[in-house]
């Protein structure tokens, strides 16, 4: 009994010690395990390590309709928030603004933060939180500001025979040293983007027709509202699995 429970007294401190690497592939949304909360549901999809950062958590976040007012966050993580489905009211900097699907919010390590859902249907959103490998010695007071948000309404797109595209200007942050978000539309009957990679890792989430996406050799499917991670690196390409085409909104990291 003694050797059994020293067994997993270690094993429990393995798994401590060295977190997994959390890998390139499609989190789906649907068939992930939930946690049933007063007001609110959390699905938490991946934890572990990348090659950029040494603690990398996502989740999934429901807050039912009409709650009441939610409590001010700080963190000492950077954060990005993706819509996934109705519409988010956020307090950002002493600003207001309220996100529908597919918008971004960059969250830098100290900022205030308030999400809430003043709606009368359901918000869900992607909770991504990140330590870098290169993290500086965090005075939280000196760095404060440099949040921000992406409203793809407000960002006129660039059109081409095979869709348009609505992007920032990359954007250095605490933790990376270099953010590119974009918001991409397939139009229907063209192909979407080759096989290829890139040293930044990448979060795609799919908004309104699922797609085919090959990963390091594999052929996976994403569903609408599915969220993709690519590591640094890992060959990756998106294409739309039906005639209508796609839309999704990567952020580079």
């Amino acid at each position: 009994m003694k050797s059994f429970l020293l067994f997993w007294v270690f094993m429990l401190f393995a798994r401590q010690a060295f977190p997994q690497a959390v890998l390139s592939t499609v989190f789906s949304y649907s068939h992930s395990a939930v946690s049933v909360q007063t007001g609110h549901e959390e699905r938490t999809l991946a934890e572990g390590t990348t090659r950029d950062f040494p603690h990398f958590l996502i989740q999934a976040i429901t807050l039912e309709a009409n709650q009441p007012t939610q409590p001010v966050q700080q963190l000492d993580e950077e954060v990005i928030l993706l819509v996934r489905s109705g519409e988010l009211t956020l307090m950002l900097g002493g600003k207001h603004k309220t996100l529908v699907p597919g918008s971004v919010v960059m969250v830098m390590p100290g900022d205030d933060y308030r999400v809430e859902n003043k709606a009368s249907q359901p918000l869900t959103y992607y909770l991504i939180r990140y330590t870098s490998n290169e993290m500086p010695d965090l005075d939280l007071y000196r760095l404060l500001g440099g949040s921000f948000w992406a409203d793809w309404r407000e960002i006129a797109p660039t059109t081409n025979q095979q869709g348009s595209s609505r992007k920032l200007s990359p954007y250095p942050t605490i933790m990376s040293d270099r953010v590119a978000m974009e918001f991409v539309s397939i139009n229907a009957g063209m192909a979407g983007q080759p096989v290829h990679r890139h040293r930044a890792a990448e979060l795609l989430l799919i908004l309104d027709h699922p797609v085919q996406v090959p990963i390091d050799g594999a052929q996976k499917e994403a569903q609408v509202g599915d969220l993709i991670f690519i590591e640094s690196d890992v060959e990756h390409g998106i294409n739309p699995a039906r005639p209508e085409g796609c839309s999704y909104v990567s952020v580079v990291f």
